[in-house]
């Protein structure tokens, strides 16, 4: 697991001391939102640095590849 992933699920209660094993539905819905959360910020990041903006498939690459490197996606 990426260490990025990782700590998100920490965060949303899935790993670590302090699991949700009980309730792992509340957990995981954190989880995905933690995800989407991380996601908007790479897009983010993107719309600051992204040399092509004009070019709309550019700035849609940047953003899919912004995204697998910060969670360590292999292809």
């Amino acid at each position: 697991m990426n260490d990025r992933i990782g700590k998100l699920a920490e965060q949303a209660g899935l790993l670590g001391p302090s699991s949700r094993v009980g309730n792992s539905h509340e957990a995981a819905e954190k989880f995905a939102e933690l995800i989407v959360r991380e996601c908007m910020a790479c897009s983010t990041w993107v719309g600051k640095v992204n040399k092509y903006a004009i070019e709309p498939e550019h700035t849609a690459h940047t953003i899919n590849q912004r995204i697998k490197e910060h969670f360590g996606v292999k292809e």
